[in-house]
């Protein structure tokens, strides 16, 4: 039944007055507990004067709030996300400090520093009251919601929401099948660590579990996923000869590059072409809704739109201060938590110092809130699809392990943003389908530099003849996070400027990692160097890489047998008639390695030797190439089993099989959608928008 007008009016009048008395006594109590704060005069006055201070400032700051703020974060569209973050305590504080020098007679006063916490804390009560009522009148937040929904739909020029549902893509990067399969299963304490996903296993979602390509890294999932291809994407990172360029998938302009080419192949502009929403990802999907994707981050200007969602965000002061305070925990947990596995002499460690804390506050505060942020807004607004990546598991368990203490603290909160995603889901203006996924999983394991006491780099120059440094050289992490937070720094190509990574045409090879797979390129030998070249100019290469522990197998391509794998031994796999010489290289790494080596082998840009690590049988460990004690990019262990979480109502996703490689899941998601368009009305038979009413 709907509320007369006067009614509703009288609703939004009461919050105001609500949320107006909480401030209000916010500001006496922190008046009464900080020496440097006060609301009276310097002569003292009644109770009752200082009360009517009280409500005035915070009325000016209320007003000020919401007036001056969004202006203030709209003059300051170019400034880097992360500096607007850092200026959010000022910013706050000076407009309480000018809320008070309204408040007559001079009676409010605030030293500079002491306003800045006055300040966060009076927003954070504010949100908190504001938000409270707002779900308690169910019925005026259903209204809400409903008049957001069509009033951004007539602004946007898009037709009404219909009663189809709308479909939520939520990724939570590197979650691997097995880790969450633990993480639903009852704890110690009865209690599963992620108890929201539990739930959903429980009653109205199937886990089903997906296998990664050979290059098994967010650039080439996320691109096949969104785009439907991720053909030529042979690791994280790669050489192309005819350029002399190094492509690096979390590189804005080598993600541009990708989708341009992903596209072309596939023949459609990706999965969010209709009505679709893109947050959080290295890619659009096709969406003419982005933000925070990183394809598109190399535009400048007022009308870069995939910044914008940092902006949509922090202008609202609450949200700012929030994310401020907890990103600064963040560093401080960080801080503590790295201290502690130090002095407990934990292994496998690697560094995590230097700008790393900042790093992982983004990716684990900043990202997360902004893209659950817009995730939220997508939901409200109806949009059709929605696809948002969360990088924060994937960042920790880099450094911290795909199972350690650290990423469980992280998994709680990932599911809290679940939860919160599905609530919201739940009071849309459409049925909307939360469908989770994850990229790739994560293989433990103790770095290759720090087992061996050398890097592959090192190896290989071993194996040509070359010097090779007294000293192990670290090689940097290619983490998603650290890509997002360069793009929100305005530093999105990695220390090389605008400019693309144009290593010295010379004779020495060009090595690069990609977790525990390496890609070792001649660049003076035009097109794919053959196995027999490469031994008339270096033979020991090969036995020196193939009989290493630390290596389980190489493939090369031979000019007589096609691509081969080489292992220890002088083992054989000749991957274009499946004979095997010798022990079988890919044994160790299961049924379908083969297939997805041959695959890569086709690439045309595959490197001239492409190294993958050893595999332990026993316990997944593998060695990556690059500082990550939790890595992925190549085969082996739990990395290559990724995970599908969908409402049980969707068709079967792997009917035919096995679910195998990246453009596979594309096309199942396609088809959920498609489903999705052919529902026209919900169960009940009345229109979406009529129940909301």
């Amino acid at each position: 039944m709907r509320l007369a007008p006067w009614r509703r009016a009288g609703a939004a009048v009461l919050r105001i007055l609500v949320v107006w008395a909480v401030s209000t006594l916010t500001l006496l109590v922190l008046a009464g507990a900080l020496p440097d704060f006060r609301l009276q005069s310097e002569h003292g006055d009644t109770a009752t004067r200082i009360g009517i201070t009280a409500a005035l400032g915070a009325g000016a700051f209320g007003l000020l709030s919401a007036l001056v703020w969004p202006l203030l974060v709209r003059a300051l569209l170019l400034v880097p996300a992360l500096v607007l973050g850092l200026l959010v305590f000022f910013l706050n504080g000076s407009l309480l400090w000018l809320a008070l020098a309204l408040v007559p007679d001079g009676r409010g006063e605030a030293d500079p520093r002491t306003a800045v916490v006055v300040a966060a804390v009076m927003s954070a009560a504010s949100s908190a009251a504001s938000t409270f009522l707002a779900v308690r009148d169910d019925d005026a937040y259903r209204r809400r919601l409903a008049r957001l929904a069509d009033r951004r739909r007539l602004r946007a020029g898009g037709p009404g929401v219909t009663g189809a549902p709308g479909t939520v893509f939520l990724q939570l990067d590197g979650l691997g099948h097995d880790v969450l399969c633990d993480a639903i299963a009852p704890g110690e304490d009865g209690e599963p660590l992620m108890p929201t996903l539990a739930a959903m296993c429980r009653d109205t979602h199937r886990l089903t579990v997906w296998h990664t390509d050979w290059s098994s890294q967010t650039g080439a999932s996320q691109l096949g996923i969104l785009h439907g291809s991720n053909e030529d994407v042979p690791a994280f990172r790669w050489y192309e000869k005819e350029t002399g360029e190094v492509v690096v998938s979390n590189r804005p302009s080598s993600a541009a590059t990708l989708q341009r080419r992903a596209a072309e192949r596939a023949g459609h502009p990706g999965l969010l072409a209709d009505d679709g929403a893109s947050r959080g990802n290295l890619f659009s999907g096709g969406a003419a809704q982005v933000a925070l994707v990183l394809s598109v981050s190399a535009r400048r200007g007022r009308h870069n739109r995939s910044r914008a969602g940092y902006f949509a965000y922090f202008s609202d002061p609450a949200n700012a201060t929030r994310t401020a305070v907890s990103f600064t925990a963040e560093v401080v947990r960080e801080v503590v938590q790295s201290t502690r596995a130090r002095l407990r002499g934990e292994r496998p460690r690697v560094s995590r110092g230097g700008l790393y804390p900042f790093i992982r506050a983004f990716a684990t505060v900043v990202q997360r809130d902004v893209v659950v942020a817009a995730v939220l807004g997508d939901i409200l607004n109806g949009r059709t699809a929605v696809y948002a990546d969360l990088v924060a598991y994937d960042e920790v368990a880099h450094h911290s392990g795909p199972r350690g203490r650290d990423t469980r603290q992280v998994l709680r909160r990932l599911d809290r943003s679940v939860a919160l995603i599905a609530k919201v889901a739940a009071r849309a203006p459409r049925p909307y389908r939360l469908v989770l996924l994850s990229d790739h999983g994560q293989s433990p394991g103790e770095t290759f530099a720090a087992r061996y006491g050398l890097t592959l780099e090192d190896l290989v120059h071993a194996g040509c003849g070359l010097p090779v440094s007294r000293r192990a050289r670290r090689s940097a992490s290619g983490a998603e996070a650290r890509a997002a937070a360069r793009a929100a720094l305005h530093r999105p190509e990695d220390g090389h400027g605008a400019e693309p990574h144009r290593p010295a045409r010379t004779s020495e090879p060009v090595v690069l990692g990609s977790g525990n797979l390496g890609l070792v390129s001649f660049p003076d030998i035009p097109g794919r160097a053959s196995r027999q070249e490469i031994d008339r100019r270096h033979p020991a290469l090969l036995p020196t890489l193939a009989n290493h522990p630390g290596i389980g197998f190489l493939l090369v391509l031979d000019e007589f047998h096609g691509p081969v794998v080489l292992g220890p031994d002088g083992g054989e796999r000749r991957l274009e008639t499946g004979r095997v010489v010798g022990k079988d290289p890919l044994e160790p790494y299961g049924p379908l390695a083969a297939d997805a080596v041959r695959r890569t082998a086709g690439f045309p840009h595959a490197a001239d030797i492409m190294v993958n690590s050893a595999l332990d049988p026993a316990t997944g460990a593998v060695h990556a190439f690059e500082e990550q004690i939790g890595s992925h990019g190549g085969l082996g262990g739990e990395q290559s089993r990724a995970f599908l979480l969908h409402p049980r109502l969707l068709s079967p996703p792997d009917a035919d099989g096995e679910l195998v490689g990246a453009e596979q899941v594309h096309r199942v998601l396609r088809r959920w959608l498609e489903e999705a368009r052919a529902v026209s009305a919900p169960p009940g038979g009345l229109p979406v928008r009529a129940r909301l009413r």
